[in-house]
């Protein structure tokens, strides 16, 4: 269950296109058995009549039919017969820092609430988000840049590199590298191990001047690397050319401004910026990547300790995916689209679609006549 605050009424709203991200958050080659398990359909609860939004909260459901195989053991009432504790955590999983924080023995308490299921709700509330954005003329999209060392191509135009991807199993606009990216995977696979990489997410149509160079905590490029890092196994988030500028001069880093008399806007002729200087967008293509470190499942179990006997043991396997860097592209979207829709609502307010139409429509006039 998600709840969606904060909507305009008379948004065009339907399950519909909730249902295709969450079918795309399950996708790509590498994926594990759960994705047999659920296909994830939405439920609007409320908030939406006839096809369009209220102005209300829209509550979304998402049920996870897998529960039913787990009702004996992850049931709130008290068990009958206490189900056989998990007490070997698996490095770089939230399992032993959880059992740690909250006292907890048995470790499903902590795995199955840090499990990257919740996602889920995460990418119904962003597909809601996109839907709104799009009503703007704001189009986010992502593709799949690595895989373990497998790296792509991003050739031609973003609206066709973004159609590639679309198209992918894995995300990928290279189908030579997605060729590569796949054997890698297979290799991962029959090793017992899993596999990594990055992605890279777009917003085409952003105005300038959403976010805030005044406030720390209202910077955009700040807020953005919040959303993509709470996105579990990612350890790394850059925008625009990210931690290579560190290496570079100015000359070569910072992108110089030149004015199109057509469209009476100012243009840069690079992105280096990924669209934000400042903490606030300035009307370039908006560019963000996420780096995403190998799942912590491994069915070749790396080293551990039995938290309660304090024996070391191997780790315990739990069904996993053997990577999932393309389904982490989609979530990736779903929360740029979270935080962008915020941004434009805290910018251009309204109760209504039509209000906010006006409100956008005649901001985007004042930059044209700066």
């Amino acid at each position: 269950m998600t709840i969606v605050e904060g909507l305009p009424a008379g948004l065009a709203l339907s399950a519909g296109a909730i249902n295709r991200d969450l079918a795309r958050r399950q996708l790509g080659y590498g994926r594990g058995g759960r994705q047999k398990i659920e296909r994830d359909a939405v439920a609007i609860l409320s908030g939406v009549r006839g096809g369009a939004t209220l102005g209300s909260p829209v509550a979304l459901s998402v049920e996870n039919r897998d529960f039913e195989n787990w009702r004996d053991k992850m049931g709130a009432e008290p068990f009958d017969v206490a189900p056989d504790p998990l007490t070997r955590p698996r490095p770089g999983h939230a399992d032993l820092a959880g059992g740690l924080k909250y006292d907890r023995h048995d470790l499903r308490d902590v795995l199955e609430r840090a499990s990257a299921r919740e996602t889920a709700a995460r990418t119904a509330a962003g597909a809601v988000a996109r839907t709104l954005l799009h009503a703007l003329g704001i189009e986010v999209s992502a593709w799949v840049e690595a895989i373990g060392d497998v790296t792509a191509k991003a050739e031609g135009s973003l609206a066709d590199i973004s159609a590639r991807a679309l198209a992918s199993e894995l995300a990928c606009p290279d189908t030579e590298a997605e060729a590569r990216m796949r054997a890698a995977i297979l290799e991962a696979s029959h090793a017992g191990d899993t596999l990594g990489g990055s992605f890279v997410v777009v917003a085409r149509g952003v105005p300038a001047g959403l976010g805030s160079h005044v406030h720390w905590d209202r910077k955009l490029d700040g807020r953005l690397a919040q959303a993509l890092m709470s996105i579990q196994a990612i350890k790394a988030v850059a925008i625009g050319d990210g931690a290579s500028v560190a290496t570079k001069r100015g000359s070569e880093v910072h992108d110089p401004i030149a004015y199109d008399e057509t469209t009476r806007r100012f243009v840069r002729g690079t992105n280096h910026a990924g669209g934000l200087e400042g903490g606030v967008t300035n009307g370039e293509v908006l560019v963000a990547r996420a780096s995403m470190k190998p799942i912590a499942t491994l069915r070749r179990a790396l080293a551990s300790v039995d938290v309660v006997t304090k024996e070391p043991f191997d780790a315990a396997f739990e069904r996993s995916d053997i990577c999932a860097v393309a389904a982490a592209s989609v979530v990736g979207e779903a929360m740029v689209c979270l935080v962008l829709a915020e941004a434009v609502l805290e910018k251009f307010g309204g109760d209504s679609m039509g209000e906010l139409r006006r409100n956008f429509t005649g901001y985007l006039a004042q930059l044209t006549e700066y």
